[in-house]
């Protein structure tokens, strides 16, 4: 059934004051939403601290905003059905609001978690709503410019996620990460409401996939715990991951069967029959994923084998800001006129350079060999999210933008957990081999190993602290190996990613979407 207010024409696109406050209050809303999956990273130590339990059960604090979060993303075209999209978008600010702030009053570790749970849970359809509210406030010709103005949002809030959260826990407390997010949330909801109010989508009564829903809990419940705790409890090797990765498998393959089978799913599959949603879907997933495998490993890399402090690391990691904002308004004025598979391929390409850079790395590279390849990789980040955004959405009808938008938002993030757990571990079995190869040259057998210990004990070391240092060197080295292994692996396999993005179809040239997706 229609909304009684739902008005008989489509809605004309905002302009003014009205289209650069709207883009500002989705975007804050977007940029919280973003920073919030990441701020608490690196305040584990002092959360764990605080509230007297082991940094490992401090890790929960990720996990469990990880959790409701992948679960709620992918329910955003049903509830978008249900309520309205700026319903939605403003309840799930509201509520974001109010979960942040008991994550910042909790007085224990449980109520920490139940309040991250309430957290991630809230912000799924945020990210997903955002895009379909700034596809509807630009004209059709403009869409590419509105991707811009979301894109340098999503790209910027990982990086500064690390930094700010370090920052505030070092100088204030850490219940701080959580309510800065009070004045901002305040304000994106005030604004949101005030522009959009009469912009509301249509809704409709629809029945509760019940069976759909605890299948999609059970399973992407699973497989989110198994990723972040996989590494942790050896993998295949704890019967917990085995168990938590049949347990995915099997409610996965029901979830698909049944879902597939319904007159009302609570994630519509059928969006996979589009050949550019499902090939633009897969290629910014593989994409996101081996990205967000690298924004993990070399910040970690930097910090525990060559030395950097936090803050160091951040910045060395921060100029890949700089061509992300610079080059997303002129990609978004440009893909209109020209195919979007042309500029998802350079972004590719641009990361395998990037890649292949890194993969040249020693223990003796200095600030500016980092930066480098990081300012180059702020470019291709541009032209990543953009044009496969468009690409996805391209073709979608009006009613299924927020479906289409939620489904391959939620599938980029899964990727990137899924990237980040097998970089992670790859790491460390790539480390693990390299120091076992470089043990088999060392030892009183080497000419050169003696000459290093003879060269350290002639400075006054006794030989004890000598073999330290010589192992010391040797993890370094190992680890460093490890870290350019996967440099490599990713620079090729981003090559193969161009061949995807030429599976889709060209989108037409008057604007890659239908902006009437968010009226």
């Amino acid at each position: 059934m229609s909304s009684p207010n739902r008005p008989p024409q489509p809605l004309q696109p905002l302009t003014g004051g009205k289209l650069v406050l709207g883009t500002v209050a989705l975007s804050l809303a977007v940029f919280m939403n973003v920073l919030d999956s990441s701020i608490a990273n690196v305040s584990i130590p002092a959360i764990s601290g605080d509230l007297g339990v082991s940094p490992q059960q401090g890790t929960w604090v990720i996990t469990s905003f990880a959790v409701a979060n992948a679960i709620s993303v992918p329910l955003t075209g049903w509830l978008t059905q249900r309520f309205g999209q700026v319903r939605l978008f403003i309840t799930s600010i509201i509520l974001f609001i109010l979960s942040s702030t008991l994550c910042g009053l909790a007085p224990s570790m449980e109520v920490l978690i139940a309040a991250r749970v309430l957290q991630g849970a809230v912000a799924g359809p945020m990210i997903p709503l955002s895009q379909s509210l700034l596809l509807g406030s630009y004209k059709p010709s403009k869409s590419g410019m509105a991707l811009a103005f979301w894109g340098m949002t999503t790209l910027v809030a990982p990086i500064m996620g690390p930094l700010l959260g370090g920052w505030i826990s070092d100088n204030y407390t850490w219940p701080w990460i959580f309510y800065i997010n009070i004045p901002i949330g305040v304000f994106a909801a005030w604004a949101t409401w005030s522009i959009y109010k009469e912009r509301e989508s249509a809704t409709r009564k629809l029945p509760i996939d019940a069976v759909g829903l605890g299948l999609l809990v059970v399973w992407v419940g699973s497989l989110q715990i198994m990723l972040d705790k996989g590494k942790e409890l050896d993998w295949f090797n704890s019967g917990q991951i085995v168990i938590l990765t049949a347990v995915a498998v099997i409610a996965f393959i029901y979830f698909v069967i049944w879902e597939l089978g319904s007159k009302h799913p609570v994630v519509d599959l059928s969006l996979f029959k589009s050949r550019n949603f499902s090939g633009g879907v897969i290629a910014i997933s593989i994409g996101y994923g081996l990205f967000f495998g690298s924004l993990v490993i070399l910040p970690l890399w930097l910090q525990t084998q060559l030395g950097y402090t936090a803050t160091l690391a951040g910045e060395v990691m921060a100029p890949v800001g700089i061509f992300a904002i610079i080059l997303s308004p002129l990609i978004g004025k440009i893909l209109p006129k020209v195919d979007a598979r042309w500029v998802a391929s350079a972004a590719f390409l641009i990361f395998a350079l990037v890649f292949f850079m890194r993969s040249g790395f020693t223990q003796n590279v200095d600030t500016m060999q980092l930066m480098i390849p990081t300012v180059i990789q702020g470019a291709a980040m541009a032209m990543f999210f953009i044009p496969l955004t468009s690409i996805i959405l391209s073709g979608q009808p009006p009613d299924k933008i927020p479906a289409a938008a939620g489904l391959s938002n939620f599938v980029r993030i899964m990727f990137g957990g899924i990237g980040t757990s097998i970089t992670s571990t790859f790491w460390d079995r790539r480390t693990a081999l390299h120091y076992s190869q470089l043990s088999e040259h060392s030892g009183p057998s080497n000419p050169a190993f003696n000459d290093a210990v003879h060269g350290l004990t002639a400075q006054g070391m006794s030989p004890q602290g000598a073999y330290a240092v010589i192992d010391r060197l040797m993890t370094v080295e190992a680890s460093t190996k490890g870290a350019t292994d996967i440099f490599w692996i990713s620079a090729v396999l981003f090559l193969f990613l161009v061949a995807l993005v030429w599976l889709t179809k060209p989108i037409r040239s008057t604007g890659p979407i239908d902006a009437g997706g968010a009226h």
